[in-house]
C-alpha cells in the first residue's frame, strides 16, 4: 500500500506531538520527584541551624507566563552557590525548568496526603540567616547587590526590620504607612512623611529581612506577598527602609499579552479578596482616599450569626462590629426614620441606640442592631407597618418589613439576604408613663415618664439628625444606671468584659 506525501507528513506530526507530550510528562515527573527527594517523607526534618548569607525566595509569579528560570539563572550567574527557593502553592504547570543544582529548590506549599507535614514548610529549606523576597522578572547586574542590601540592613539594625531595593519599572516605588485595626476590621493606608522609612510599600521591590522574622509571621508567604507581609509586620510595629540599591527588570511589561494581563489581574483580585477574608479585614482605606469593602452587602448574609446572650460572636474574638455591618445599620436606620417621618409616625432613639448617639453620635462600635421607640397609636399612619400584619413586605428599596416573631414589635431588615435590622418598639401612654405589651429580658426595657418625649429633640446620629428624648442623660440613667454615658461596657459583662485599655 502506497503512503501519500500528506499521510507521511501527518504521521510525522503525530510522532513529534507524542515525543513532546512524553518530554513534558517526564519533566513534570522529574520536578515532582526532585521536590520530594529534597526531604523524604519517612525522614524527620528538624529546624536547620542558620549560617551567614541570604536565601533568595521567589514566591509571586504566574504559572501560565513567567520568567522564574531566568531570574534564578541571573542570580546563579553572579554567584553559582547562591541559595534559591521557588515557592508555589501547587506544582507549576507548564513545568518550571529550573537549574538542576542542590542550592535551587522548588517547594510546594500545599500539603500532600502521602507526605509528612514538614515537606510543605518552607522554613525547613532555608539555611541562611537572611532571606530576600524577589519578584518575577528581576535581573541581577552585580554580585554586590545582595551584599550591599545586607550591609545596609546591618547598618540600620535596631531602627528598621526590613530593607528594600526598588525594581526599576514604569511606576516608582512608593513609601506608605499602613495602620491595621483588627478590632475594627480595617486597614488604612496613607502617604508616609518620609520617602525612605515607612511601614508599607507600593510597587516592585526586593525585600531583605531576617529569616526568623519572616517565618515567625503567621502566614509568611501568603499572596499578594507584599500586601500580606506589610499588614503582618505593621501589627508588630516594624518598618522598612528603601535603599539606594536597585535591581533592573528583564521584562517590561512582565506579561506579553492583554489576555494574560487580564488573567493576572483577576487572579490578583481573587488573592487579595481571600487574603483580607483570612485576615478578617473588611474595609481598606487607600492612600488616595478611596475605600474598598470586603464584607457583607445587600446580596450576602451579614458577617455574624445569631446572637446569644446579647454577646455577638465577634466580641469573643476581641473585635467589634464589622464596618460593613455598621454601614448597613446606618443605611437602614436612616431609611426607616425617613419613612416614619414622612408617614407621620412619632419615633425616638431607644436603648443602646440612644446611648450610642449620646456617646459617639453614632451606633455603639460593638452594637448589632438599631432600636427605635414609636407611638402605638401612630402605626396606622404608615402603610408598611399597617400591612405587615398579614405577612412580611419587601419594599421598593429591598428592605424587608415584618412583624417580629419574638414579640409584639416590628423589624426592618436590610434585605432578604442580609438580616441586619432596625427594631421598632410600640409604646403607649398610661397614667403618665410610656408602656408596652411586650417586654424583653433587658435591664433597659422599662417604663418611663412620657414627659421625656414632650418635646422630642434633634440629636446627631450616624451621619444624620434623628429625634431623641429630651434630657436624654436622665432618660439613659433611668434605663441603664448612673454614669452610663461615661462608662462604656459590653451588653453582657458577666460573659465578656470590655478591655478599656485597648
Amino acid at each position: 500500500m502506497r503512503i501519500t506525501f500528506c499521510q507521511g507528513v501527518l504521521a510525522l506530526a503525530i510522532v513529534i506531538n507524542l515525543l513532546i507530550l512524553y518530554y513534558v510528562s517526564r519533566l513534570q515527573q522529574r520536578m515532582l520527584h526532585r521536590h520530594r527527594d529534597h526531604v523524604q517523607p519517612s525522614s524527620r526534618l528538624l529546624p536547620v541551624s542558620q549560617k551567614l548569607g541570604v536565601t533568595v525566595i521567589i514566591r509571586e509569579f504566574e504559572d501560565f507566563e513567567n520568567y522564574v528560570p531566568g531570574v534564578v539563572k541571573s542570580f546563579l550567574k553572579q554567584k553559582p552557590e547562591q541559595p534559591v527557593m521557588v515557592a508555589a502553592d501547587t506544582l507549576p504547570y507548564p513545568p518550571l525548568v529550573l537549574p538542576d543544582v542542590p542550592n535551587v529548590q522548588l517547594v510546594i506549599l500545599k500539603p500532600a496526603p502521602d507526605q509528612s507535614a514538614h515537606v510543605s514548610r518552607p522554613e525547613m529549606y532555608v539555611k541562611t540567616e537572611y532571606v530576600a523576597l524577589v519578584p518575577d522578572g528581576v535581573k541581577v547586574d552585580s554580585t554586590r547587590q545582595l551584599d550591599r542590601m545586607l550591609e545596609e540592613f546591618k547598618a540600620n539594625q535596631g531602627r528598621v526590620q526590613m530593607v528594600a531595593a526598588p525594581v526599576q519599572s514604569l511606576a516608582p516605588l512608593q513609601c506608605l504607612n499602613v495602620k491595621v485595626s483588627l478590632r475594627k476590621w480595617t486597614a488604612e493606608y496613607s502617604a508616609a512623611p518620609s520617602t525612605r522609612v515607612c511601614t508599607a510599600l507600593k510597587g516592585d521591590a526586593v525585600i531583605l529581612l531576617r529569616t526568623k522574622d519572616l517565618f515567625n509571621l503567621s502566614t509568611p508567604l501568603a499572596k499578594p506577598l507584599l500586601t500580606s507581609l506589610f499588614i503582618q509586620t505593621s501589627l508588630r510595629g516594624w518598618t522598612v527602609r528603601i535603599l539606594d540599591v536597585s535591581f533592573s527588570s528583564a521584562h517590561q511589561p512582565l506579561l506579553s499579552s492583554s489576555h494574560n494581563q487580564w488573567k493576572a489581574e483577576n487572579r490578583a483580585k481573587a488573592s487579595r479578596l481571600q487574603l483580607f477574608r483570612d485576615f478578617g479585614i473588611k474595609r481598606v482605606l487607600l492612600e488616595d482616599g478611596k475605600q474598598q469593602w470586603f464584607g457583607c452587602s445587600k446580596e450576602t448574609p451579614r458577617c455574624f450569626s445569631t446572637v446569644h446572650d446579647d454577646t455577638p460572636e465577634y466580641l469573643y474574638q476581641n473585635r467589634w462590629t464589622p464596618p460593613c455591618c455598621l454601614q448597613a445599620l446606618r443605611e437602614t436606620a436612616k431609611y426607616v426614620i425617613n419613612v416614619l417621618e414622612t408617614s407621620g409616625v412619632r419615633y425616638w432613639l431607644e436603648g443602646g441606640t440612644l446611648l450610642g448617639a449620646a456617646r459617639h453620635q453614632d451606633i455603639i462600635p460593638w452594637d448589632y442592631d438599631v432600636d427605635l421607640g414609636i407611638y402605638l397609636e401612630d402605626i396606622p399612619n404608615c402603610d408598611l407597618l399597617r400591612n405587615v400584619e398579614s405577612g412580611s413586605i419587601v419594599d421598593e428599596k429591598g428592605f424587608v418589613w415584618e412583624k417580629a416573631i419574638e414579640g409584639d414589635f416590628y423589624r426592618v431588615q436590610y434585605s432578604e439576604h442580609n438580616h441586619l435590622h432596625v427594631d421598632l418598639w410600640p409604646f403607649y401612654p398610661k397614667n403618665g408613663l410610656m408602656t408596652k405589651d411586650t417586654w424583653m429580658d433587658h435591664r433597659q426595657d422599662v417604663e418611663f415618664p412620657e414627659h421625656f418625649l414632650k418635646p422630642l429633640l434633634p440629636l446627631p446620629f450616624a451621619g444624620f439628625t434623628a429625634l431623641a428624648p429630651n434630657n436624654y442623660r436622665s432618660f439613659l440613667e433611668l434605663k441603664f444606671g448612673a454614669g452610663v454615658i461615661e462608662n462604656p461596657e459590653y451588653p453582657n459583662p458577666a460573659l465578656k468584659k470590655l478591655d478599656k485599655e485597648k
